[in-house]
């Protein structure tokens, strides 16, 4: 019973021993690892870096807008009848009083020639009353008949010339025409379009500033014209003029800006961005726009710091939450985090973390 109590005591002890010996040997081993993960090299992260400056920015409003032509017209008909000739082509740059169509005119030119008679024998009955009535050989009544005979018989001739101006329609001023819309021998009514015309140079830019912005609005200023056709071009302008009332429903008061259009790529109806220039002068630390990080619980850069790292001199990187105005180019204005001098990544960030090495390397770009 002894000896048994004792080999139980023993293998107790030597069981106690390995558990005591496993133990020690992975508390060397986990102080051994540590010391050299406290003591690795590590490497720094390269960077590309910009320095914060202090510029002075003119304050713009930006607004959507739409291109319309300074004179635009649809040419309709305004008697009723059939095309007998066309004298344009779709697209065609025309002059003033140039001819485009010629309505059926025949019914009214015969009706003009027997009009024309009619005033011609008013006119020598007229005069052969006046030849009379020196010798009383005819009444003053009668001279008055006459006379009103041919005042009436000459306005059925100027209504008739009247008719047939409007029957030879001619372009009211000089422009492009649009897609002709009418054919040789077609009937038309009051109303129908035959084709449009539009005036472009120079050219209106319409858009809406709300009615807070109206006190730094006046006439001259300039705008500048962004359109989706021309992405990489700004067309500059000035306002003309602002509507004589706000919109009720919108708050909304309409500008209007005229743009020179030397090389006519503006066209009427095109959709474009307005940034008109205020006048009102602001000063911003300003940074790239690569070296913002955007994200859902605050936007923020990393910063160049010197400071120690492992007991050595070392540039390290600093997470700052910062506050942004509006991106303008390639530059953000930044109104709070980053003060004029400070040194910000402007490439490379994405592998950062507070408290990193980094080494900079500015011939990467973003």
């Amino acid at each position: 019973m002894i000896k048994r109590l004792i080999i139980s005591v023993v293998v107790l002890a030597a069981f106690g021993a390995l558990l005591y010996g496993l133990f020690a040997f992975k508390a060397v081993a986990n102080q051994k690892r540590a010391y050299a993960m406290a003591h690795r090299k590590i490497p720094p992260v390269t960077v590309s870096t910009a320095v914060a400056k202090r510029r002075t920015w003119m304050t713009h409003l930006h607004a959507v807008a739409n291109v319309t032509a300074v004179q635009g017209v649809q040419i309709t008909a305004q008697i009723s009848g059939n095309v007998t000739a066309i004298y344009f082509h779709s697209g065609e740059k025309i002059k003033k009083g140039r001819r485009l169509v010629q309505i059926d005119n025949s019914t009214q030119l015969a009706q003009l020639h027997a009009d024309q008679a009619n005033a011609r024998l008013a006119q020598i009955n007229v005069n052969r009353d006046r030849k009379l009535i020196a010798h009383d050989a005819v009444s003053q009544a009668q001279l008055d008949t006459d006379s009103a005979a041919l005042a009436a018989d000459r306005a059925k001739v100027a209504q008739d010339m009247a008719v047939l101006d409007k029957l030879l329609i001619p372009s009211p001023f000089a422009g492009y025409l649009g897609l002709r819309q009418v054919s040789l021998g077609q009937y038309v009514s009051p109303g129908t379009p035959i084709v449009a015309l539009n005036s472009w140079r120079p050219i209106y830019v319409d858009f809406y500033v709300p009615q807070n912005d109206l006190p730094q609005l006046r006439r001259g200023q300039k705008v500048g014209l962004t359109v989706d056709a021309y992405p990489h071009r700004t067309f500059t302008g000035t306002v003309a003029a602002l509507s004589s009332q706000v919109n009720s429903a919108s708050r909304n008061i309409q500008v209007r800006a005229t743009f020179v259009n030397k090389r006519e790529r503006l066209k009427p109806g095109m959709f474009g961005r307005a940034t008109l220039a205020t006048g009102v002068a602001h000063v911003y630390t300003v940074i790239p726009a690569t070296a913002i990080t955007y994200n859902t619980f605050g936007d923020y850069v990393y910063l160049v710091v010197h400071a120690a790292f492992r007991g050595k001199p070392a540039l390290i990187a600093k997470q700052i939450y910062v506050k942004i105005g509006e991106q303008r180019g390639n530059e953000v204005p930044v109104l709070a985090g980053v003060k004029p001098g400070d040194v910000v990544v402007r490439a490379g960030q994405v592998k950062l973390r507070t408290g990193m090495p980094i080494a900079v390397n500015n011939s990467i770009q973003p």
